[in-house]
């Protein structure tokens, strides 16, 4: 007789039946597998669903490049005109609907992100300098921005 791995001795038949049973309900596994076996639950996926498939379109990858890294852009400080550092970019939020960036979330005040408070503003507002690597919010202040409404994301 092999031995296999997780196999049990075989149990006497009567009261020692019944309290093995009870303790392991591997008993229980094998009728129910028949049975959604034997129903098609397991093996019936369902009516295949159309797929829908994606229109890839050619990039030019010179005009990607160009672009900013959202990942790069989230953390770096904004500045005023005045060279004054005002905050942080929190986040970015973009439009459902547009599918293009309308806010940038600032942290403005606070100490190591801290005790901040974060307020939106509108993206275009910001003007990103690719040479002197520095993002600029013209005529803002940090009173300014204290100022307005203070921005929550949704829980």
């Amino acid at each position: 007789m092999a031995a296999f791995t997780g196999s049990r001795t075989p149990v006497k038949s009567g009261i020692d039946a019944a309290v093995a049973r009870r303790r392991s309900p591997d008993w229980i596994i094998w009728p129910a597998l028949a049975v959604a076996l034997a129903t098609g639950i397991v093996l019936a996926p369902g009516p295949a669903s159309p797929q829908t498939g994606v229109a890839l379109v050619k990039v030019d990858l010179s005009v990607v490049m160009q672009g900013y890294r959202l990942s790069k852009v989230i953390g770096s400080s904004v500045i005023n005109d005045k060279n004054e550092k005002i905050g942080t970019i929190d986040d970015v939020i973009a439009d459902k609907d547009k599918k293009q960036l309308n806010f940038a979330v600032l942290q403005v005040g606070g100490f190591l992100g801290v005790g901040g408070r974060l307020v939106a503003v509108p993206f275009d507002s910001l003007v990103i300098d690719d040479k002197e690597r520095k993002i600029t919010l013209p005529g803002a202040s940090k009173d300014e921005l204290k100022k307005l409404s203070e921005f929550n994301y949704p829980a």
